[in-house]
């Protein structure tokens, strides 16, 4: 049996229209009025056009750190979903391989700055 869900986003944004706070749903979720996330990154594949529209938002309070984080972890769920999606055996390993060595830089990048 066929049937449909929503996902909605809600942002609250200051006076100078920057991100406060993310609240997500989904129509069949327990999450009531929302859950609150500092941080959503979304990709849609247009069929038509043949190109990926994308929309990143971070929330002001969102720390670098945490960012640094998130990011890595998208990198590595991109890897493990296009290995799922196309089945190519090489993509998991490099990605992983690659963010070992972006996060090595990245930890000299920061320990530079103090």
């Amino acid at each position: 049996m066929a049937r449909e869900t929503e996902i909605k986003f809600k942002i609250k944004l200051d006076d100078q229209n920057l991100p406060e706070q993310i609240k997500w749903s989904a129509s069949d979720g327990p999450q009531g009025d929302g859950d609150e996330c500092k941080s959503m990154m979304v990709a849609m594949w247009d069929g038509n056009e043949k190109n990926t529209l994308r929309f990143d938002i971070w929330t002001k309070d969102m720390q670098i750190d945490e960012m640094h984080t998130h990011f890595f972890q998208m990198l590595l769920s991109l890897g493990d979903t296009y290995h799922r999606a196309t089945g190519n055996p090489f993509v998991q390993e490099d990605i992983k391989n690659f963010c070992m060595q972006l996060g090595d830089k990245t930890r000299e990048w920061e320990e530079s700055k103090n």
